[in-house]
Order: structure tokens, then sequence, then C-alpha cells
């Protein structure tokens, strides 16, 4: 099967700081591909550079066979992106932020119309749409930014902890939307802290530490690289970063 994401030896720094070394990764249609890592281990940096709102020190990255460097706004058309933190222009309604997004990826009027309505209702904001985004809260923020990730069908979504604020019902939606898209061939990158939901939902996982991937397949496969049947996401997580004994840390906070 054809990739539909292509990283090939991608490194990225500042300054003294090696934030991305060496990363090589191929993720196909349809697959959900969970990037899991501690803070600071380079997803985000990784996922920046997927988009192209950074440029990698070395190697390339290509979507659909399109070169990030080269033509990054082809790029963006196909992609859907929800950064770590939602960010919006809080001087705008949430309906005059999704109709400005819808135009920028050239919409037409009736699609457009259709597809906002129907997430609106689908997040329970059909009522607060011409509410200004600054009175949002956080997880109201997040359910406008996936919104309009989702709002032009893309080829590949790349979600960086995509779930941050949404109440129960939000993140089931979102999940199942996941795994409905994958069935239509759309690819999801999907990074998050809670090794749980990777687990349930990604269908290959790589986990990055100190800007490197250190091991990446199935669960099934890691636990058998890592010699670890039958153990949890998180105690393979755990014993692969090198951070599963804390009992030193937790004694230390007690006193």
């Amino acid at each position: 099967m054809k990739p539909v994401l292509e990283i090939k030896s991608v490194a990225k720094y500042f300054g003294d700081t090696r934030a991305v070394q060496e990363v090589t990764l191929n993720v196909n249609e349809g697959e959900i591909f969970g990037l899991l890592g501690p803070n600071g281990s380079g997803k985000s940096t990784l996922m920046k550079m997927m988009l192209g709102l950074l440029k990698p020190d070395a190697g390339s990255i290509s979507v659909d066979d399109i070169d990030v460097q080269k033509n990054p706004l082809d790029v963006r058309r196909i992609v859907g992106y929800v950064p770590e933190s939602p960010r919006v222009y809080d001087f705008l309604t949430a309906i005059e932020y999704l109709d400005f997004v819808a135009d920028v990826h050239k919409m037409d009027p009736q699609s457009k119309k259709d597809r906002i309505n129907e997430f609106l209702r689908a997040f329970e904001l059909k009522d607060r749409e011409n509410d200004m985004l600054s009175g949002y809260s956080q997880g109201m923020k997040q359910k406008v930014v996936i919104t309009a990730a989702l709002l032009h069908r893309p080829r590949l979504l790349i979600l960086d902890e995509p779930l941050n604020g949404l109440d129960p019902k939000s993140a089931k939606i979102v999940k199942d939307l996941i795994h409905k898209l994958a069935t239509e061939g759309v690819t999801t990158i999907f990074s998050t802290h809670v090794l749980e939901i990777a687990e349930a939902i990604c269908n290959r996982i790589a986990i990055m530490y100190q800007g490197q991937v250190l091991a990446e397949g199935t669960t099934t496969e890691l636990r058998k690289k890592a010699g670890m049947p039958g153990s949890t996401l998180e105690e393979l997580f755990l014993k692969l970063t090198g951070t599963g004994d804390v009992r030193d840390v937790v004694e230390a906070l007690l006193k």
C-alpha cells in the first residue's frame, strides 16, 4: 500500500537542542497512527513539519506525493490540523470563524452551510454560534478548531492532543468520527498523552523520546520487541522511555 505520509530522515534543531533526530516514518491510507512520547520528545515539532509550519534542517516530508517544503500551500489544502492548544480569532463569532475557514478552502456556499450546521449541532454549539469566541471555554474552542479541521474533508488529519478539554460525549464523537473517516481512506496522525486512548483507536504507534523514534508498530509488535507480552501500553511506554520506576519521586513528594 502506498503511504499517504512519507517522512525520510527528518531532523530539526533549535540552537544546540536537537528537537527531532533522523526520524523516518511511513503512514498508509486509512491508518490511524499514534504518535506518543513525554513532553519535549519532539512530537509537536514533527507534526508542525508535516504541515510545513516548520522547515526541517535535514530530510524530507511528503503528503500524498506532495513535497511539503516545496508546496506547503498545496499540502494544507488536503490536511486538517488541530494544534495542541486551540487557536482562534477571539474577535470573531464561531460562525464567522468557521465561515472564514470554509472560504479559505473555497467550499461552495451550500456545502459550507450544511457542514457547519452539522458540526454545530453535533457539538451542541448551535445556540452559541453567534457568541464571540473570546467568551468560549477551552473545550468549546476545541470543538470549533476540530470543526475547522474537518470542514473541507481532508485527506490527512494531524491531531495534536485533540481531546483536550472535551466533554465525554464530544470526545466519543471525535473518536468515532476518526474511525469512520479511516474506513473512507482518511489518514490520521494522532498525538495524545492518554495511552489508553491511543491503544484503543490507533492501528500503529510510534514512541518518541528525546527527538528519536524508539519503537514503531502495532501494540502487539511493540510488546514482542520489548519482550513484554501481556503488558499494557503504559507499562511498555514507561519501559521504552526509561521512566518506569517513579517510586523515589513519589517518596520525595510525600516528605
